[in-house]
């Protein structure tokens, strides 16, 4: 996939660390947090992240664990999480090598409060979406299973896309 962004490729010895980020972290992003540590596991690659965690742009649900519906879908998936949800830090901006968005308005929060002193990559999730379209993953809190169903689709098949664009290795379909 042709790039107008700059990533940043750890060299084989280096370590990275990625932060998911939607609205209140409780549905997409802890997902998407769970999912990725999965994905990176299962594909043998989880030596090469520091750290995996996920927060929210807004603050109305820290401290609480994720969503119902997450955690069934995570569970349906063999996936588990003990995650609570938090609020992006500004010093977030300097502990992650990335910070990847669910959607627009939360990458234009975040890019709202980025300090000029950031390392960060903050970028759509979705711009790993394998299809050069920068998918959003939408926010399924006040729909049914079926957008929970689909965000674990998105998340898992991101995940594999950043891997095989970040760290330059075949990832199979």
């Amino acid at each position: 996939m042709s790039t107008t962004i700059d990533l940043y490729h750890p060299s084989h010895d280096e370590q990275i660390s990625v932060l998911f980020c939607c609205l209140g972290n409780i549905c997409r992003s802890p997902m998407a947090e769970a999912a990725f540590r999965d994905t990176v596991e299962k594909l043998g690659y989880a030596d090469r992240f520091s750290r995996i965690d996920s927060c929210g742009t807004a603050g109305y649900h820290v401290g609480a664990e994720p969503d119902h519906r997450t955690i069934e879908m995570l569970r349906k998936n063999g996936i588990t999480t003990d995650h609570c949800a938090r609020q992006v830090a500004q010093k977030d901006f300097k502990n992650f090598d990335y910070i990847l968005a669910m959607d627009t308005s939360n990458l234009s929060n975040l890019k709202r409060i980025e300090p000029k002193s950031g390392k960060a990559k903050v970028m759509l999730f979705g711009y790993f979406d394998g299809n050069k379209r920068k998918e959003i993953v939408e926010d399924p809190y006040y729909g049914g299973n079926s957008g929970f169903t689909e965000n674990f689709a998105q998340v898992v098949r991101f995940s594999k896309n950043f891997v095989r664009e970040v760290l330059q290795v075949e990832i199979p379909e």
